[in-house]
């Protein structure tokens, strides 16, 4: 018999009934985006509160690009060989750009991101970190084994350079300067290249760089970053190591370290004094966030991958700056594949709590289960807070409110419920977000099982006759919603699988369909499921004999011998016999003859013949001398299996009796 799929209302009841375990998850800042830019590298960030455009230099491709707060390029500047440091004026109507590859300061307009001046620094300075203070353009210039530091005064009718501001430090690379928010007259420079760390703060008011104080304590590494506090009582660096060092301007001791990751890369400091230390860590976080006073970060961030190495995006060297004005974040990453993106941390000051949810894997659907699991925060969440509950189910799948639990201690939670209907259930866990922290939540998917409903079918197997026309009932236990079954009917051989009917079963959970039998058939009971009972079928295998006619031609009368007719042929004649079984390919029929002989019937052998493909064949009987006075009888008959198929239960014709006459 013919394997068949189910029927497509099947495919309902897998729904019901596929789920699995899911862990809770973390919260997420929906307004956090990244963008990619036109770019291959980066040399310096810097946002423009004025005309909220963000710049950043691309020291491969010599350009500095204009970006809005979304990320959306603005303009791009080219031109500018190996463009690296970004300063701008404190009217926001310049930006200016060290160009190493021109030996020059070059001041862009910022309305229009075009080129106004460039100022030469002298050939061989390589110009590449500016700061701006005390009225001046202050540039750390320089190489690998020597850096220094110029000025570059503007103010009048000529610009006017003055080198080595410092001699006696002994930078390595061209140092790295940042000016004081609180003192217009203070910069602080770091080197900037690995043989050796030298940190130093300046007296600018006088025109020239007087050095106040330096540390040339033994930090490993470059310095890739460093920022002031509003109060310029601090200055942060970024160097190599897993923490961020915090100096005491006022004699560079170093005051205190911020926890952060291996390969420091930038520093941001906001208005309020929030601190926001970067790392390029490949496989650790990247950015973590410390409210001021704070000891530990409120809030951390991994990029992702977006690139070829399996590691995360790299932060760039001071890729970080705080909206001017705004809570917002920016920070610049690349990848494997030199690819640039430009990130907006919409609420990096807030904590992001985790939502961990536990449920069972599996559970009975009616019966009670409990789920539990916490909320962890950096911010401790106080007992009692309330986190919303929600069941999401095939009734559901909007979701059903469960109301508000609370939290307990060290925000644990716990509550019970009880699924009504099978399949995947999720159970998602809700905190609501406060001033302090963002929204977060967490799920947890269980599969409720099915419960499993009776069905049966009557007349397996059962034998009828070719042509009979067979009534099948279905019956159908309790159910939740679903009443409807439906009858399939699957033929043996190539006939294809029909319904016979599909409706709601009566008052007492039956349902009946009629067939017309015209071959060996399954027939098949299926209730597709609801939300609470399970995918059913049950099968009833019918088996329908052949359909068969014989008869006898030619003969010239008929004669009664004893109680029995016999058709009478003539020794010269033969007697044709006509076979009828119900068409199928290649379907042969089986003639059983006998003679009379002796007192009893004799067999003459069996022999098949194929039908045509009306299910007829011909066959003669030739008439001979020695037959005469003789009786003959002869059937047809289908042998399941033996007459070339087995599609149809075997059947046997009524004999046919005839005798010869000379």
């Amino acid at each position: 018999m013919r394997k068949r799929t189910l029927s497509a209302a099947t495919s309902l009841a897998v729904l019901f009934s596929s789920a699995a375990l899911v862990a809770g998850t973390a919260g997420t800042a929906s307004a956090d985006s990244s963008t990619v830019l036109p770019m291959s590298s980066v040399g310096d960030l810097v946002v423009d509160g004025v005309h909220q455009k963000i710049f950043i230099s691309d020291p491969y491709l010599g350009k500095v690009v204009a970006t809005d707060y979304a990320g959306r390029v603005l303009s791009t500047t080219t031109g500018l060989p190996g463009v690296t440091g970004l300063a701008l004026s404190a009217d926001s109507t310049h930006l200016y750009a060290a160009v190493p590859g021109a030996d020059a300061v070059v001041a862009l307009e910022t309305e229009t991101v075009t080129e106004k001046a460039r100022y030469a620094t002298g050939e061989g300075t390589d110009p590449q970190h500016l700061a701006l203070a005390g009225g001046k353009i202050w540039f750390g210039y320089g190489n690998g084994d020597k850096g220094d530091i110029g000025s570059l005064d503007i103010s009048g009718t000529e610009p006017v350079v003055a080198l080595a501001q410092d001699t006696e430090t002994n930078y390595s690379g061209a140092p790295r300067l940042v000016a004081s928010p609180a003192n217009p007259n203070t910069i602080a420079a770091a080197s900037s290249y690995y043989h050796r760390f030298r940190l130093a703060a300046y007296d600018v008011t006088t025109g020239t760089a007087t050095r106040t104080v330096r540390n040339d304590n033994a930090l490993s590494g470059i310095t890739t970053d460093l920022a002031f506090t509003p109060d310029g009582s601090r200055i942060i660096t970024a160097n190599a190591g897993n923490v961020h060092h915090v100096f005491q301007s006022a004699d560079l001791a170093e005051v205190n370290t911020l926890a952060s990751d291996y390969h420091g890369a930038a520093v941001a400091v906001a208005p309020d004094g929030t601190v926001a230390a970067g790392s390029d860590s490949a496989y650790g976080k990247d950015v973590f966030v410390y409210r001021p006073q704070d000891k530990t970060s409120v809030r951390q961030y991994d990029f992702p991958s977006t690139g070829s190495s399996s590691g995360g995006d790299g932060l760039a060297d001071g890729g970080l700056a705080w909206e001017p004005g705004g809570s917002r974040l920016f920070a610049v990453t690349s990848n494997y594949d030199s690819s640039v993106r430009l990130h907006v941390l919409d609420e990096p000051t807030k904590s992001l709590p985790t939502v961990t949810v536990n449920a069972p894997a599996t559970a009975p659907v009616l019966k009670p289960l409990t789920v539990t699991g916490t909320v962890a925060s950096t911010l401790a969440l106080p007992a009692g807070t309330p986190v919303a509950v929600t069941r999401f189910d095939v009734e559901n799948p909007q979701g059903k409110s469960l109301g508000t639990k609370a939290l307990g201690a060290n925000g644990a939670f716990s509550f019970a419920d009880t699924p009504t209907v099978a399949g995947g259930v999720t159970y998602k866990v809700a905190y609501a977000g406060d001033a302090e922290r963002a929204p977060a939540s967490g799920t947890a998917l269980v599969r409720v099982s099915h419960l499993r409903p009776a069905l049966t079918l009557d007349r397996n197997g059962t034998t009828v006759n070719y042509g009979t026309t067979v009534t099948y009932t279905a019956t159908l236990g309790p159910t939740y919603k679903n009443r409807v079954v439906e009858i399939w009917a699957d033929p043996w051989g190539p006939e294809p699988k029909r319904l016979l009917k599909r409706g709601t079963v009566n008052s007492v959970g039956k349902l009946s369909a009629s067939m017309w039998m015209n071959r060996d058939t399954t027939v098949t009971a299926v209730f597709p499921g609801d939300a609470r009972y399970a995918w059913a079928q049950a099968k009833s295998g019918a088996y329908t004999r052949a359909g068969v006619s014989t008869s006898l031609s030619r003969h010239y009368k008929w004669t009664k011998i004893g109680n029995t007719w016999y058709q009478t042929y003539r020794t010269s004649n033969y007697a044709l016999i006509t076979t009828w079984h119900n068409a199928y390919p290649d379907r042969a029929t089986r003639l059983d003859a006998q003679m009379w002989y002796a007192g009893a019937w004799r067999d003459l052998g069996p022999e098949y013949f194929l039908l045509d493909r009306y299910g007829k064949s011909y066959v003669r009987f030739d008439g001979d001398p020695v037959l005469a006075g003789h009786k003959f009888r002869i059937r047809s008959a289908y042998i399941d299996g033996a007459s070339g198929d087995n599609v149809n239960a075997t059947v046997y014709g009524p004999w046919k009796h005839f005798n010869f006459t000379r």
